[in-house]
């Protein structure tokens, strides 16, 4: 049986849960709805992921008996509230954007449909997935945006927590990640895994050569062999000699990886092995990447600046009630109204606008009622859960291909790496 992911959570859902069951308001209609109020500084477009991981830990949520105890032997819930845990079940029905997809400022990105009590105990579970989640996705799509076709590899898991580097990793594939560096990412999710040695290897031996030679005579000639840990250029000449044309890659991991490269590739070049492709690695982000675009690079390796979302570690999403039961059973929309930190009452549908040539044009958001395809438009939100059943599972390949569709049917300002304004506008229509 999985493991309970129900103290996942915060203190005050469970105290909110105890005062809405004496008050007798528990139980009314309700619909909470997860998106964000603005995107990171300076970013254009957003990419939804942690959907899957989010499905996974809502089967686990359960109020077993060796939770109860912690709630109990703690006084965080009286008797009664104890006892609704107890039978705790999610019978309601929740949609959602798909993973991988584009996402605007206030896309409603999880629309939750259940009674109060049911649905309040989701939030910080579903929030803490997504904002993770969805981080590493919009900073791993700038990233292989900028790489131009180009394959990036993920190799960050010594750089983070080791449960949130497997998280990074399929954020990472579905985003156009060619592989990871991490194993449990493969085990879990089956992403490609890649790996071949570090610094630690080469100097393991009593000379580079015997470093090289054994790699090369274990892994094969199409190995990568990592070049920098004394001199580049002899570090070259001696994989040629030992490999021959044959050599599948270099990797350079410091210094001024667009000259080096150059060197490199020249060096490779007169060496005959015209074949032997040229990987950097080195702290590498969106910008260095786009930076390198025309140098002759042939792949990447990220690794510290995807696993922090490259400044951005978290999306900033919400989850807010947004409508519930009135007093003589109608639906009344709710809105938190300060200042700083403002929602939008109602339910909400959501459709991306596109023109007739299939270029998004907008994000448009009903307030209450589904807004109308004029043809060329596509709807965004999906049913995950049906009546506490899971019904959005898919294969993570899946993911990636929405992710891809998505990113292509932009405009063209969103490839620009420069700070902007959301490449489309969010429109509210009731």
């Amino acid at each position: 049986m999985t493991h309970s992911t129900a103290l996942l959570t915060d203190h005050y859902e469970l105290t909110m849960l105890q005062a809405a069951l004496h008050a007798g308001t528990a139980e009314r209609r309700s619909v909470f709805e997860l998106f964000p109020r603005r995107l990171p500084e300076g970013r254009r477009y957003g990419v939804v992921a942690g959907v899957g991981r989010a499905l996974d830990a809502f089967e686990g949520f359960r109020f077993d008996d060796e939770v109860l105890g912690v709630l109990d032997e703690g006084r965080v819930v009286d008797e009664q509230t104890l006892a609704w845990l107890a039978d705790y079940e999610f019978t309601g029905d929740i949609w959602g954007y798909a993973e991988g997809e584009v996402y605007l400022p206030y896309s409603p990105l999880l629309v939750v449909e259940s009674t109060f009590a049911e649905a309040v105990l989701l939030e910080t579970l579903f929030l803490s997935i997504y904002n993770h989640d969805s981080a590493i996705a919009s900073a791993a799509s700038r990233m292989t945006q900028a790489a131009g076709g180009r394959p990036c590899i993920e190799m960050g898991s010594r750089r983070t927590h080791e449960q949130a580097a497997v998280a990074a990793a399929r954020a990472a594939y579905i985003c156009g990640f060619e592989a990871t560096s991490n194993l449990a990412a493969r085990q879990r999710y089956g992403v490609p895994t890649r790996g071949t040695s570090a610094h630690s290897f080469t100097l393991l031996h009593d000379s580079e050569k015997d470093a090289f030679t054994a790699q090369v005579e274990s892994l094969g000639r199409g190995t990568t062999l990592l070049v920098d840990t004394y001199d580049i250029a002899e570090a070259v000449r001696l994989g040629v000699e030992i490999a021959g044309p044959e050599l599948g890659a270099v990797r350079i991991d410091s210094g001024d990886l667009g000259v080096l490269a150059h060197q490199v590739r020249a060096q490779l070049d007169s060496l005959g092995a015209t074949s032997t492709r040229i990987t950097v690695t080195s702290d590498l982000d969106e910008f260095a990447i786009a930076a390198l675009a025309a140098a002759p690079v042939d792949g990447y390796g990220v690794g510290t600046q995807l696993v922090v979302g490259s400044g951005h570690p978290t999306c900033g999403f919400v989850y807010k009630l947004v409508s519930r039961e009135g007093d003589r059973g109608e639906m009344v929309s709710v809105a938190k109204k300060s200042k700083d930190k403002f929602s939008i009452g109602g339910r909400k549908y959501a459709l991306r606008r596109r023109n007739s040539h299939g270029v998004a044009e907008a994000e448009v958001v009903g307030i209450g009622t589904p807004p109308v395809d004029d043809g060329d438009d596509r709807s965004l939100l999906v049913p995950l859960i049906a009546d506490g059943e899971v019904v959005g599972r898919e294969p993570l390949d899946d993911a990636r291909d929405r992710h891809a569709a998505a990113r292509a049917e932009l405009p063209l300002a969103a490839q620009q790496m420069s700070k902007g304004e959301a490449v489309i506008p969010t429109i509210h229509q009731e």
